[in-house]
């Protein structure tokens, strides 16, 4: 197995569930100092620019794997990681290259490696079509967000390629949304508006092992991996505040939020849809450890 990305968020929760499944794993970073974590966590590291098409093809080649798992983002160096969606634009940059540019170049070392099955991190989170109901399935459009955009090509290409994108909800636990809890328990992250907006989570380790269950079966198309309850703003921020021993969420206006976070931010805050995991549960056979973020939350943060 080739992991893109093994020392990111996901990655790292990933190669040891791939390991202890018994497949040999190559993963990539683009630091040669995060080299002994992937040695740690049991893969062959390789220092990789996900950017350059000849380091990819290099790669890949070097590895010679049966499948190829696109993990890559550069949210974690963003900013400082910290999410700016007043300039959503350039908080993703990066990342939505790896996400175009960074996809083909995995698709065309696949095809010349010889490989034959491709999976690729995508987001189901606040970002289904804003008419109808409140909980889309697979079969449902995604908003075009600025920053998200470059998920749309993504999908396409490999869907097209006979590959499996998996629509990650919002991360939470392992370093996954600690800037977020620190912010809550700051009481700066309010409810805007009368947060009727909904968000789906999917805990760390659970969006992991969808993944390997997404290589193992060869499965092909989109999959949305969140957990069992999406859920509005309303109900989940509050919670996240009590678990995180912060004090309840203040109520901020949209047309204030509007001035201090943006346009893009009351948009999820008030009008974000969630996700249904049916077609995953029934088709990759996955088992969630968490299937609420209530217990999670709990969990992550007692």
């Amino acid at each position: 197995m080739f992991v893109a990305g093994g020392s990111g968020v996901i990655g790292r929760r990933l190669v040891p569930q791939l390991v202890a499944r018994g497949h040999r794993v190559t993963a990539t970073t683009t630091t040669a100092s995060k080299l002994g974590l992937l040695k740690h966590l049991g893969a062959e590291g390789v220092v990789m620019d996900g950017l350059d098409a000849a380091s990819v093809d290099e790669a890949v080649a070097a590895a010679r794997p049966e499948a190829i798992v696109h993990q890559m983002t550069a949210l974690s160096v963003a900013h400082g990681g910290k999410p700016n969606l007043r300039k959503a634009d350039r908080f993703f940059a990066t990342t939505n290259r790896l996400r175009s540019e960074g996809i083909d170049h995995l698709l065309a070392a696949a095809e010349a490696n010889g490989v034959s099955h491709v999976v690729a991190q995508g987001h189901a989170s606040m970002n289904g079509i804003r008419e109808g109901g409140w909980v889309k399935t697979e079969e449902d459009a995604l908003e075009v967000l600025e920053g998200t955009k470059a998920i749309h090509h993504l999908e396409d290409v490999v869907v097209k390629a006979g590959g499996a994108v998996l629509r990650y909800g919002g991360f939470y636990g392992p370093g996954a949304n600690d800037d977020q809890i620190r912010l809550v328990r700051k009481g700066l992250f309010p409810l805007v508006g009368d947060g009727t907006g909904y968000v789906s989570w999917v805990h760390v380790d659970d969006a992991a092992s969808a993944t390997v269950l997404a290589v193992e079966k060869k499965v092909k198309g989109v999959f949305n991996i969140v957990d069992d309850e999406p859920a509005p703003v309303s109900e989940w921020l509050p919670f996240l505040a009590e678990c995180a021993g912060g004090k309840p969420p203040r109520r901020v206006p949209a047309w204030l939020a509007r001035l201090l976070a943006g346009e893009m931010a009351v948009g999820m805050m008030t009008e974000g849809r969630g996700f249904s995991n049916a077609k995953a549960q029934r088709e990759l056979g996955w088992e969630l450890r968490y299937p609420s973020w209530r217990q999670g939350f709990k969990d992550e943060l007692a």
